[in-house]
């Protein structure tokens, strides 16, 4: 068979007499069962899961999602000696996954965590309104001792 002017033989068009190299099998790692016990219960059994060679535990977790930014306000401030941070999180972000981005980022499992769906206030520039985003904060309760080192260079 011809193509292009070169002789190809039939027996190694792609797939027809290639040998397949042996792939190496993904490492298994263990890893806690992300559940609402595992969370505020005592520690469950481990599970395991794969992970790809090369892949880090940290691509798997959307914490940097959910935590969108700490807010730094004079009542805040005064609530930390309360041992509560307030955070601005995702709208579509619930208790759970807040707590768990709490351990993840900064190693420290919360006592609890409050929620506030803050909507947006109407604004108005001349002729034209509009409507600011709605957006969610959350204050989170750590526990004696613990502490989160956000305020620094405020």
């Amino acid at each position: 068979m011809f193509i292009f002017g070169k002789k190809i033989d039939p027996s190694t068009k792609f797939g027809a007499s290639d040998k397949k190299k042996p792939t190496a099998k993904p490492e298994k790692v263990e890893t806690e069962i992300k559940s609402m016990k595992d969370l505020y219960g005592p520690a469950a059994a481990t599970k395991t899961k794969q992970v790809k060679k090369g892949q880090t535990r940290a691509a798997y977790g959307n914490a940097y999602k959910i935590l969108v930014k700490p807010l730094v306000t004079e009542k805040v401030s005064n609530l930390g000696a309360l041992n509560k941070y307030v955070f601005a999180v995702a709208s579509d972000a619930n208790k759970i996954e807040i707590a768990k981005a709490i351990k993840e980022i900064y190693g420290i499992k919360p006592l609890g965590v409050n929620i506030i769906k803050i909507l947006g206030k109407q604004t108005r520039y001349g002729k034209i309104s509009g409507k600011r985003k709605d957006w969610k904060k959350a204050i989170i309760t750590l526990p004696k001792g613990e502490t989160i080192k956000i305020y620094e260079g405020v």
